[in-house]
Parts: structure tokens; C-alpha cells; sequence
């Protein structure tokens, strides 16, 4: 009997032995820049969570084995700002309208595990976006809620001050902590506070930050003023490389002198979060520009994601990433704005990040080598030798893109 035991109890010891993770993921140059992390490093993953890093794990511990050499392994990727609540009702622009994007199909496929809609939904329309785009998306989907009620319609309809009620769009958003994030201003063109002032009210009741989208009104309201009197420390100034036509919004960078003006400097000592928000017609390379050289960099990187940014020049996610690593702003910093950063803004520290017991959403992604352009709405074209590219995107625990079947096997069996 003794022996006849042992074989079974070896195939046994050997069977456990390779159920440790249900993925590993194999000699790829992890990024965590939480946790300091940027070197080669093995990547095992259990039950939705990250189970070890080390320099090596035998890859019989791994259920799928994937094949990382040559490749950055990162957090999943996080976009504050974009526009994902689609649907087909009239006149509804980025409120259950078409403008909108379903967030499955384009976000994934370059390593975004989660995204915010930025204002999409207001505390009326909130109950709309819950059911059919956040409780249906394999994406994570959090929500800035609009401090209109009736959400992000365009037109009058977001110059309507009586519909921005503070109290009520901070009881939608204390009842929601789950799914909403903050509060968002945008597209209001009068000349005057009352948006800004009453979105910091619903911040102030629901403890969370708000995001703004400045600037209409000719000659535009001070950023000065923005920064120094209205927003608080941990308020999100989205559209920050900008310049638009008109004289509607303030730049952030002096164009005659190329230089960042003092009160943008200090705005950012005083804990303003300075995003992205790419867009359609919100990046301009001659803000950009200047101000990376000067090593203002942007606490958050983000897209602005809708039908019209992503076939601008835009494109998604990893463009514009591509896009400040050819300007000079190291990898490290590029991820770190792409992951921890946006994760801390939104209060959502369980993300960004590959520590161990941390949900595991990863991103994989080569540098591809070649001739690229980059270009802005202008025009304005940069080149460049390298391109970050997505090869692989896991999302709970889950493998959820993977452009080349680098999974080994590709399916769990």
C-alpha cells in the first residue's frame, strides 16, 4: 500500500505545486513607482490579487504563464477624465448620448483598467449611467459627478445655474461612494463663480475633490483667482496644457517669456492637481513644451475620451503617454502619472499599484521602435523613435486583452 501511495502523493505535491497562481507573469521590467519598484522583476497572481513579486518564480507555480521578457509590467492603467456614458438619446451630447464611448472597447486594449467619466452623468441622470454603463462594463467605471443634474448635455442645458444644486448632487454622490469619485465643472461660459463655488460646496459635504474644466467667458476668469480663492488643495485642473482660441481661457504658460507664471507654480505648491484631459482641442505642444522643460510636469495624465479625441490626434491612453516621454518626461514619471498618482487623486489607493495583496489589474506594454509622428490639433507635429505599444491587460485577476497570445496556455483551462 506504501507503495503504491507514493506516486499519487508525488503527482499530487507536483499538482499543487503549479496551482500557486492562476498567473505569472515571467521576466518583465516591473514599473511600481508606489513602491519603488524598476527593474526586472516576476509577477504572481491569485484570487484577483497580487500574490508575489520576486526576482524569479519557478514558472510551474503558474497556472498560465506569461512571457513578459523584453516588456514593462505596470499597474493597470488609470484615466481620470474621459466620457463613457454613451447611449442614443437626442440631443444628449455626453449624457447617454453618442458622442460617449462604451469604455470596454477602447480602453482594455491599451491597458486602461479603470475609468472616470467626467461629468457624463449629474445626480438626476446618476441612476441612468449606474445601470447601463458601470454595473455592465468589465472596465472599472467611477464617475465625477456633474454639478448639473440633468449631467453633461451641452449647450443651455449646462448653463443652467439653478440646476447645480450642491446638496443634492453631495447626497447622490455619499450614497454612491462606491462609483462616484468628485464633482465636475465644465463648459460654463458666464462670467462669473457660481459653478466652481458650488461644485467645492458638494466637495465640502461629500469629502472629495472636484475637477474643472475652466474658461468661457471673454475676457476669461483669472487662474490666479482659481487657484488661490476658489479650488482647495487636492482640486483637479483638468485641460491643463491648453490654449484655446478667443481669449475664453487663461494658459498655464506665458507664451512671450516661455515660462510658467508664478501663480500656476504656487497653485501647485498649494496641492492643485494639474491633468491632462488631452481632449478634441485641449493639448497645445506650445504649452506643453515649454512648461516639461521647465519640469512642470502634470500630476495626472488623462485623455478626454470621446468620439471626436480619438480619431483627432489624441488617439487614447498610450499616445499621450508616448507623447510626454518624447518631451523628455522619464518612463518612470509617465507611468507614475498614469497609475499611482491618478489613483491617489480620486481616493482610490487600493489601485495603482502592484503591491502584494493588491487587486491585480497589470498592464504590459512594449516600446515599439520606429518612425512616429506626434501631432496636436493645431498641427504642431513632434517625431519620435518610440511608441508604447499594449500587449497584454489583466483586470481582476483576469486576463482581459492579449494582442499577441503571449499566455501560455492563451485560455485557462
Amino acid at each position: 500500500m506504501k507503495k503504491l501511495l507514493l506516486p499519487f502523493l508525488f503527482l499530487l505535491a507536483t499538482f499543487s505545486h503549479a496551482q500557486t497562481y492562476s498567473i505569472l507573469i515571467k521576466g518583465g521590467h516591473v514599473i511600481d513607482p508606489k513602491n519603488n519598484l524598476n527593474e526586472p522583476m516576476d509577477v504572481g497572481i491569485q484570487d484577483g490579487k497580487i500574490a508575489k513579486i520576486a526576482k524569479s518564480i519557478d514558472p510551474k507555480e503558474g497556472r498560465q504563464v506569461v512571457d513578459a521578457k523584453g516588456m514593462y509590467v505596470t499597474p493597470g492603467l488609470i484615466d481620470i477624465h474621459g466620457h463613457v456614458f454613451y447611449g442614443t438619446s437626442d440631443n444628449s451630447y455626453l449624457s447617454d448620448g453618442l458622442s460617449a464611448l462604451p469604455p470596454d472597447g477602447f480602453t482594455l486594449r491599451v491597458g486602461v483598467t479603470t475609468i472616470c467619466d467626467a461629468g457624463g452623468a449629474g445626480w438626476e441622470s446618476f441612476p441612468l449611467f449606474k445601470n447601463n454603463v458601470i454595473d455592465r462594463s468589465k472596465t472599472r467605471v467611477l464617475s465625477f459627478l456633474n454639478i448639473v443634474g440633468a449631467g453633461m448635455k451641452g449647450g443651455q442645458a449646462e448653463q443652467d445655474t439653478s440646476d447645480m444644486d450642491a446638496r443634492k448632487a453631495a447626497t447622490v454622490a455619499m450614497n454612491n461612494k462606491e462609483d462616484i469619485v468628485g464633482f465636475k465643472v465644465a463648459h460654463f461660459s458666464g462670467p462669473n463663480w457660481q459653478p466652481v463655488d458650488r461644485a467645492v460646496e458638494a466637495g465640502k459635504i461629500a469629502n472629495m475633490p472636484i475637477m474643472v474644466d475652466f474658461g468661457g467667458s471673454n475676457p476669461p476668469l483669472p487662474l490666479k483667482e482659481l487657484f488661490l480663492e476658489h479650488l482647495r488643495p487636492g482640486d483637479i485642473y483638468t485641460h491643463a496644457y491648453t490654449l484655446l482660441d478667443g481669449n475664453v481661457r487663461e494658459t498655464i504658460v506665458d507664451e512671450a517669456a516661455q515660462k510658467v507664471k508664478p501663480h500656476v507654480l504656487e497653485a501647485r505648491k498649494r496641492g492643485i492637481v494639474f491633468d491632462v484631459g488631452y481632449g478634441g482641442a485641449s493639448f497645445n505642444y506650445t504649452q506643453a513644451i515649454p512648461a516639461i522643460k521647465a519640469g512642470f510636469q502634470p500630476t495626472t495624465i488623462s485623455t478626454d475620451l470621446h468620439t471626436g479625441s480619438m480619431n483627432g490626434s489624441m488617439k487614447d491612453m498610450l499616445s499621450v503617454m508616448t507623447k510626454f516621454y518624447n518631451m523628455g518626461m522619464p518612463l518612470p514619471e509617465v507611468i507614475k502619472a498614469s497609475t499611482w498618482m491618478p489613483a491617489k487623486v480620486i481616493g482610490r489607493e487600493g489601485l495603482g499599484h502592484l503591491t502584494e495583496g493588491a487587486t491585480a489589474d497589470v498592464a504590459i506594454f512594449t516600446m515599439r521602435k520606429g518612425d512616429f509622428g506626434f501631432y496636436d490639433k493645431t498641427g504642431y507635429k513632434v517625431t519620435g523613435k518610440e511608441k508604447l505599444e499594449c500587449e497584454m491587460t489583466v483586470k481582476d485577476g483576469r486576463i482581459v486583452y492579449d494582442l499577441n497570445g503571449i499566455a501560455d496556455p492563451v485560455y485557462a483551462r
